[in-house]
């Protein structure tokens, strides 16, 4: 998923970009311009997870480096030089939880966008492609401990939600879910553009905590799904949940004499999509006596 500009910093016009070296990296500032280390990712694996939206699945993987830490819902940043020699960086959201020096981008290819097409194009022949990055960057992350929490996504939207589902239930190692309620509300248009739906199908089916819901705005008539738009299923979320744990409709207000540091809540929401659908169902859950610490968004456009 790209980010917008206002998270991708925009070349050697605002910073200095430094390759890797074998020793420790120490930042440098020249006036205001703070020197980003840029690190060589190898494409291991492409695969196009959608014919019609042009959608493509990266796996990633760092040369001269054991490990890549980051949090899951952190991004990277990717440079390039396009045409007209200009540098150009642009922000993604990382689709996978940290796994040793490796990372995963999920990509839709824009018409005439220089590097959706440079990415989708990368060959993953041996050896592979290479790009430049840096990073991770970002603060689009868990809050801890964690709480029932509803995963909303469109599009390419879904790849922070993938990562938070690799780390709070992974394949090979201990639930750090604590046995809370998830949900993972999922829109797009047609059938064909839910991504990675057999992988979340399979969690769900394995893990009694974690609930899929993918819903279409533009269904085939043989769509026995969801229907409609995200906010439809979120309403039924906390309406069920608040009837389930005997909790009155809308919330009742925060004391505002609680410092915003010291509050804390058993419920979050983390959204991610376009602009139009954040600020829905901001609104939404607004409505529902929601504050806004409890929901946590990143937009894309």
């Amino acid at each position: 998923m790209r980010l917008p500009a206002s998270l991708s910093p925009r070349g050697p016009a605002t910073y200095n970009l430094l390759e890797r070296s074998n020793g420790p990296f120490f930042p440098l500032k020249r006036g205001n311009l703070l020197a980003r280390e840029l690190y060589t990712a190898r494409l291991l694996r492409k695969d196009c997870i959608s014919e019609v939206a042009q959608c493509y699945h990266f796996v990633f993987q760092l040369e001269g480096m054991e490990s890549f830490p980051y949090q899951p819902g952190q991004f990277i940043s990717a440079v390039a030089v396009d045409g007209n020699n200009k540098t150009q960086t642009r922000a993604y959201s990382i689709a996978s939880a940290a796994a040793e020096n490796k990372f995963e981008l999920c990509v839709n290819r824009v018409e005439n966008g220089f590097f959706s097409n440079h990415l989708a194009d990368l060959t993953d022949l041996p050896p592979g492609a290479t790009i430049k990055i840096h990073g991770p960057h970002g603060h689009f992350v868990l809050n801890e401990p964690i709480t029932d929490s509803i995963l909303i996504a469109t599009g390419t939207g879904i790849a922070p939600m993938r990562a938070y589902l690799q780390w709070l239930f992974p394949e090979n190692g201990p639930d750090r879910s604590n046995g809370k309620q998830m949900w993972l509300v999922y829109g797009t248009r047609y059938e064909t553009d839910i991504y990675y739906r057999d992988e979340f199908e399979a969690l769900a089916r394995r893990t009694p905590n974690f609930h899929y819901l993918p819903t279409l705005s533009r269904a085939q008539d043989d769509w026995a799904g969801l229907r409609g738009h995200v906010q439809v299923h979120i309403s039924g979320i906390v309406e069920e949940r608040a009837a389930r744990l005997g909790l009155t409709l809308p919330a009742p207000p925060i004391n505002p004499l609680i410092p915003p540091a010291e509050l804390s809540f058993d419920i979050y929401a983390y959204i991610c999509g376009l602009n139009f659908m954040v600020s829905g169902v901001r609104d939404l859950l607004s409505g529902y006596g929601w504050h806004k610490k409890q929901i946590v968004f990143e937009r894309y456009d």
